[in-house]
Formats: structure tokens, C-alpha cells, sequence
């Protein structure tokens, strides 16, 4: 069996050095905000090329408490991808303001910087592009749209630790940049976790007050805030991942170039498109397949594990029922999530598994 992601293989690797960060922070006797999560911070900003780190809980909160610590709220409308997670819409709904979906370039699946323009109004405070399956959006001319306006542009870099755009760290390349260092990420804890990049003292600062019960001073609260501390446990699993990430970054690549150079010529089956601009991280592989229910029947046979990212855009979701937005509405989320199918890529992956898994999806034809 290949298995669409190997998460156990990635603990075994640096087992000595998680075991290691686990049992530091037990022997230390102090488990919240710490030493581990102030170093934490230091060196994932480093890492990104930004003057802030602030860790919170999960991915999903990094996301609301930017848009809350900016006063964003009800009356205020937030642009995001039609094709996304539906954590990006949630940030927004969560905060009280609208959002508003934006059609992707097709070829990469990421937001349209002309529709993001025809899409801004008086009411829009913020943009939320998302740097789908690891590749970074197209930022500068998202970023100059919003510069000229005031509109604040928070990065979702759930899925793109490492990523560059024109050879700039994602995460350091707007506003802010939200982390989800969910187990299943390029750069993932053993539970959930996450933080902001950002160079803004003002927001940083404000971000570890709301996420700690909107207090600067323990019993002193200066606003109502929430519990979204990044863990002293998962820091230091982070921090032992850290020095790692590129080069299982690197490992996904070789995996990526493979499959590139492989499925190039087969013809039921569209490979992802990579501008000249991006390098990608490849948290996943995404093709686009002409009859999915045929590729998956051979990926299952051939006992391979595949996903679909994501089978239900956000505007079909219940969740989303009191926008009235059928089908129709915005029919390039709706081509992808129909078509969508990732196969197989990690760092603990092999070539000789993703030949296998070229074999079975050109057998599908």
C-alpha cells in the first residue's frame, strides 16, 4: 500500500529530537507561554524573514484574531478565493464581517488579481489571498490594489511553510501571513498550532493580548479576548522540526518534478501549473482529471491513497446557505472541486512509490 501521507515515517526520522523537546518541556515545570514559545517565534519569524512570530492555538484563529486585532467586523467585507478550505470564509464570518469569494486563475487555483480588483468596494478592509496546495498566489499586484486603497491583505499560508514568491518568504509578503502547523503540514506540530508573521509592532503586540484572555498583565484585562495560546509542548516540536522543513521541502520537489515530467503526457489528466514567479512548496500534488471516478477506481486498486481538495466549495455549504450563492455562481470553484484529485507526495514518500502511482493513473486511460 502507498499511503497518501506518511506522518508516522516524519516522527521516526527526528524521533531522538522530538522524544528530546518533549521531555525538556515536562522536566521544565512551565507549560504555557514559555521559553519553548518565545523561542519558537524568534526563529520561525527568522525563518520567514519577518519581525514577528505569535503563536496561537490553530490556523483557523490565526486568521480571526489578525482580522479582529485590524477592527474588522460587521458592516466590513472580506475578499477570499471561491476555491479554498472553508476556514478562510470562516475567519472572516467569525469576526462578523461578509465575505466575499473571488474566482482563482484557473491554471493555478489561486485568486485572480484582476477579478480581485473588479471585486473591491468601499465596504471591502480586507483581502485573504490563499497560497493554495504550497504555491504562492500572485502577491504584488494584489498588494499594490490594496496599498492604493487602505485595505489590509493577510496571507493564509496554512499549506505553504517555505514557499517563495519572487524569491521572498511566503508569510512576509503582505500585511501578515496566518500558519496552520497542523499535523498533516509541511511544518507540523503533533496537534493543533498556529501563528501570524507580521512586521507590524502595533498588531503583533495586540495578537498576544487577545490570545491570552485579552491580557498584557496576568489579572489586568484590557479587552475581551480569547484562549489561543500556542502550546509550550507543541513549540518545541516545531522547533525541533524547524531546522528540517527545507529540506523535506526540497525532498517534495524531486517528488513533484517526477510527477510533472511523468503525467505531462498523459492526456485525461491535467498537471498543476507553475508560474515562473513561484516556488512551491508542493504540500500537495493537485491534478485535474477528466473522469475522477476512473482514476480513483485504478488508484484503489492499485491500493494508493489519493484525496480530494476540496469536493464542496465553500458556497454549497451549509454554512453558507443564507448567502444564496447556487450553483452557478462561481463555476471555476465548482469545475476544480469537481475535477480536483491529489495523489500521493511527502517528504517520506519515494520516486519508485510515485512511478507507481503515474503507472495507475495512466492505466486509468
Amino acid at each position: 500500500m502507498i499511503p497518501f501521507l506518511d506522518l508516522r515515517a516524519a516522527y521516526l526520522e527526528q524521533k531522538d529530537a522530538i522524544d528530546a523537546a518533549m521531555a525538556r518541556v515536562a522536566d521544565s515545570g512551565w507549560y504555557i507561554l514559555g521559553k519553548e514559545v518565545a523561542a519558537f517565534e524568534a526563529e520561525f519569524a527568522a525563518y520567514c524573514g519577518t519581525k514577528h512570530c505569535v503563536g496561537l492555538g490553530n490556523g483557523l484563529e490565526a486568521l480571526e484574531l489578525v482580522l479582529r486585532a485590524w477592527d474588522i467586523g460587521p458592516g466590513d467585507e472580506v475578499i477570499v478565493p471561491s476555491s479554498t478550505y472553508i476556514a478562510t470564509w470562516l475567519a472572516a464570518s467569525a469576526v462578523g464581517a461578509t465575505p466575499v469569494p473571488v474566482e482563482p486563475d484557473v491554471r493555478t487555483a489561486n485568486l485572480d488579481p484582476d477579478r480581485v480588483a473588479a471585486a473591491i468596494t468601499p465596504r471591502t478592509k480586507a483581502i485573504v489571498p490563499v497560497h493554495l496546495y504550497g504555491q504562492p498566489s500572485d502577491m504584488d499586484p494584489i498588494v499594490a490594489l490594496a496599498r492604493a486603497r487602505g485595505i489590509k491583505v493577510l496571507e493564509d499560508v496554512a499549506q505553504a511553510h517555505g514557499a517563495r514568491y519572487n524569491g521572498r518568504r511566503a508569510g512576509a509578503l503582505a500585511d501578515a501571513g496566518a500558519f496552520s502547523f497542523f499535523p498533516s503540514k509541511n511544518l507540523g506540530a503533533l496537534g493543533d498550532a498556529g501563528g501570524v508573521t507580521t512586521d507590524d509592532d502595533k498588531l503583533a503586540d495586540r495578537l498576544r493580548i487577545l490570545r491570552n484572555y485579552g491580557s498584557r498583565v496576568k489579572y489586568v484585562n484590557l479587552e475581551a479576548g480569547v484562549n489561543s495560546r500556542l502550546d509550550e509542548m507543541q513549540a518545541a516540536i516545531l522547533r525541533a522540526k524547524l531546522p528540517l522543513l527545507d529540506a523535506w521541502n526540497d525532498r517534495r520537489r524531486v517528488l513533484a518534478s517526477r510527477y510533472l515530467e511523468r503525467l505531462g503526457s498523459v492526456d485525461h489528466v491535467e498537471a498543476p501549473h507553475v508560474p515562473q514567479w513561484a516556488d512551491p512548496v508542493w504540500h500537495l500534488f493537485t491534478v485535474r482529471c477528466h473522469d475522477r471516478k476512473r482514476v480513483t477506481a485504478a488508484l484503489d486498486a492499485a491500493r494508493i491513497g489519493w484525496l480530494i481538495h476540496y469536493p464542496i466549495p465553500p458556497h454549497f455549504q451549509d454554512a453558507y446557505r443564507h448567502l444564496a450563492l447556487g450553483k452557478g455562481a462561481f463555476p471555476l470553484a465548482e469545475r476544480i472541486a469537481d475535477t480536483t484529485l491529489s495523489l500521493p507526495i511527502g517528504p517520506h514518500a519515494t520516486v519508485a512509490q510515485i512511478d507507481a502511482v503515474v503507472a495507475a493513473v495512466r492505466a486509468a486511460a
